[in-house]
């Protein structure tokens, strides 16, 4: 079996005096979509940043393709050893925000290539073509020359989901990707997600709709209070959870 691209062992994460990951383990092979799912505050988003090297993590490993991160310091000082490492990570794992976080002032194809052209050093050319492919992609190969302004919120998403693939990431990690949209946009993006996942890319998804979880996932992971309560294929965790937490999450949460 190919090295997973993602490996979390024992993982905690503190702010200050409060744990708000307790001991968590994830594994993301490649072509597998995990997808997160747990109450606000079960330490989803947190987990995900750790994966991403955004946040410090006080205990435990975060492997990436076999290279476990290196560390100096401990506990609450415990901070990346290696700042060459802690970028090649970083630059191999592109994250799609709630929020979108597209610069206003330039168009939706200049937010595209920015990364790629800066922090990649890529030839301008060739990054443009490549960011028009992806645009295309996702559905909006007509708003290259457009504003993230002029765009509708699915639109937006979907340019910040372009502008990931942009990068040629080995892995694509989602931070409630469709929790800020209207229901009727939040299906553009769940589309896209969904060819992503047909065409076997790596993803760790966290996200609040339990149809994207079921539909998309190879695995799933439930999260309480900075624990892993319970996980597993998503046939099986939807349809027979183990856990009378699960269970109360689940009757709270999809719809009858």
């Amino acid at each position: 079996m190919d090295q997973p691209v993602i490996e979390i062992r024992d993982l905690h994460k503190s702010y200050g005096a409060l744990e708000v990951l307790k001991g968590v383990d994830i594994t993301a092979p490649t072509g597998h979509v995990v997808s997160l799912i747990g109450s606000s505050g079960s330490g989803k988003s947190t987990l995900l940043r750790c994966a991403n090297l955004l946040e410090d993590s006080q205990q435990g490993d975060v492997i990436f393709c076999g290279e476990p991160v290196l560390w100096k310091g401990s506990g609450l000082n415990r901070h990346p050893a290696d700042k060459a490492q802690m970028i090649r990570i970083r630059t191999n794992l592109s994250m799609v925000f709630q929020q979108f976080n597209l610069w206003a002032h330039m168009t939706i194809l200049q937010n595209v290539m920015e990364a790629p052209v800066t922090v990649l050093g890529r030839d301008k050319a060739e990054v443009e073509d490549k960011a028009r492919g992806y645009l295309a992609k996702v559905g909006i190969g007509d708003k290259c020359d457009v504003y993230p302004a002029q765009l509708s919120g699915g639109q937006q998403q979907r340019a910040a989901i372009a502008r990931a693939l942009c990068m040629e990431p080995k892995a694509l990690l989602f931070d409630e990707p469709t929790s800020a949209l209207d229901p009727e946009l939040e299906q553009e993006v769940v589309k896209v997600i969904k060819a992503l996942a047909e065409e076997g890319r790596t993803m760790l998804i966290v996200t609040h709709d339990m149809r994207l979880a079921h539909d998309v996932s190879d695995h799933v992971v439930f999260l309480h209070q900075g624990r892993i309560e319970e996980e597993g294929a998503p046939g099986e965790l939807f349809g027979n959870p183990k856990s009378e937490r699960l269970r109360g999450f689940l009757s709270a949460t999809v719809p009858a």
